[in-house]
């Protein structure tokens, strides 16, 4: 997390409900062999994060021997800021982006609750492409979801810690955060998600620092 507080005021509320949405993120822990990591969709629950690992994933095989401390990271959007783009001179290049990282147990559970966690992950996610109507497991035959479903192994993340950060040129003046937004959703470079960070920085309010 970026050490400058005044890009670290989300409420951690915020940050969940950031999390949720994107929906996507890399599980994190320290395995016998270093650090392991796994890219997943996953579910925010009451009980926590709830996700699924391939069972061959070195991280699966690590929870087999029982729960571990985790983190799971969350990116969201993030680009590079041109000095040109702030309409005063003496500016320096930064990179701007959104980061949530939660932290917790991470652990195996029982394979009766997968059937269930599959279908709150699809339903989760298909729910967006309305008005598409929604596909569900009940299109899959039986024994082929059977067979898919022993590869896979169902796990929660308990949320015990929460933090954030979301670099959106805070620490410049107003006007010239709007301008670097405006000139970012002009710019179109491949890479980056330029719209949806243009939208952050012109949400959030500053210090108006230079």
């Amino acid at each position: 997390m970026h050490p400058n507080p005044v890009f670290r005021q989300e409420p951690s509320a915020r940050l969940l409900e950031f999390a949720r949405e994107r929906g996507f993120g890399v599980f994190t822990a320290a395995g016998p062999r270093g650090v392991l990591a796994a890219h997943v969709p996953f579910v925010m629950e009451r009980e926590g994060v709830a996700a699924h690992l391939v069972r061959a994933n070195p991280l699966a095989q690590h929870l087999l021997e029982g729960p571990v401390a985790a983190q799971l990271i969350v990116s969201g959007p993030d680009g590079y800021i041109s000095p040109d783009w702030y309409g005063a001179p003496g500016k320096l290049p930064t990179w701007n982006y959104v980061a949530v990282h939660i932290r917790g147990t991470l652990r195996r559970l029982e394979d009766q609750a997968l059937p269930a966690h599959l279908d709150r992950l699809v339903q989760a996610f298909e729910g967006r492409l309305a008005p598409k109507a929604a596909w569900n497991t009940d299109r899959i035959d039986p024994p082929v979801l059977a067979d898919l479903m022993r590869g896979i192994m169902p796990v929660e993340l308990t949320v015990e810690r929460v933090d954030g950060t979301f670099k959106l040129n805070q620490n410049r003046t107003a006007a010239e955060r709007a301008s670097a937004a405006a000139a970012l959703e002009a710019a179109d470079a491949p890479g980056m998600e330029h719209r949806a960070l243009a939208a952050l920085m012109r949400q959030v309010g500053g210090s108006g620092q230079s």
